[in-house]
């Protein structure tokens, strides 16, 4: 039985300030993770928020593991530095979205983040509090490291 597509929006949250790990421009990362292979289509937004549309042939789960992946590869090829945690943290979006949002019913939000320490990330957003208002299968965490 055939995947069908998953639809991520997402949001980057750099918490590594150094100059080696440079923000990055909704254009620069829809280019950057178009090129992995799993990824169907990367689209910049232009939303105060919302940073980059994904799609994928993939389930939500599968595509929660590409996705930090894709991440650290288009670093490596930036020439930026790589060896921090990048954390993929999603919720489905199970209601109406708001006009003009591209995070409509159906679709995930994922907040995409960098940083050095991803336990302290997630106790300072209490993210465990904010798994707990959600349906088990509406929202997942994937934390890689270098």
């Amino acid at each position: 039985m055939a995947v069908m597509a998953t639809v991520f929006v997402l949001s980057h949250n750099l918490q590594v300030v150094a100059t080696d790990v440079p923000s990055l421009t909704p254009d620069e990362l829809a280019q950057g993770l178009q090129q992995h292979p799993q990824i169907n289509k990367a689209e910049p937004l232009q939303h105060p928020h919302w940073m980059v549309r994904l799609e994928a042939e993939l389930s939500p789960a599968e595509l929660a593991h590409v996705v930090p992946v894709a991440w650290r590869s288009l670093r490596r090829e930036a020439g930026h530095a790589h060896n921090h945690a990048v954390l993929a943290l999603g919720g489905r979006k199970d209601s109406a979205g708001a006009p003009g949002s591209p995070l409509q019913e159906g679709c995930w939000g994922v907040d995409v983040v960098e940083t050095t320490d991803a336990q302290a990330f997630l106790a300072a957003i209490n993210w465990e509090g904010l798994k707990q208002s959600r349906p088990a299968d509406g929202v997942f965490e994937v934390i890689t490291t270098a």
